[in-house]
């Protein structure tokens, strides 16, 4: 698998930690797995990410400040926001803001694989 597919997760969830990764691998996808920002931040795989899936209620650092420090190291990475909480507005603004999509967990395979679609036709532009 080329480095063009690989997709980081940073999720505190451990559960989420677990499937999500199996389900991507199954679709194809090099995966790499983060319980924090900190973690990816420092990791050595940051600038390999072709997409990122990102819950956005982390713990330590939040998902805006994430995206700013993402911003401010210029990596410019594709991202699918994930949250448990269903807020329309959040996703509203943050679909604004840059966000390729933003899934309410449970979220379909269907919903996750547009996402991931929508990332990559994003990543090819650039």
């Amino acid at each position: 698998m080329s480095s063009s597919a690989f997709v980081s997760v940073v999720d505190d969830d451990e559960s989420v930690r677990e499937s999500l990764p199996a389900l991507l691998r199954e679709l194809g996808y090099v995966v790499e797995v983060y319980a924090s920002a900190e973690e990816f931040l420092v990791s050595d795989r940051a600038r390999d990410t072709r997409c990122l899936i990102l819950d956005i209620f982390l713990r330590g650092m939040t998902a805006s400040e994430f995206i700013r420090e993402l911003a401010d190291r210029r990596l410019a990475v594709p991202t699918i926001f994930i949250t448990a909480h269903s807020d329309e507005e959040l996703r509203s603004r943050l679909l604004s803001e840059g966000a390729v999509e933003c899934l309410f967990k449970p979220f379909s395979d269907t919903a996750l694989i547009a996402a991931l679609d929508a990332a990559f036709r994003i990543q090819r532009l650039h």
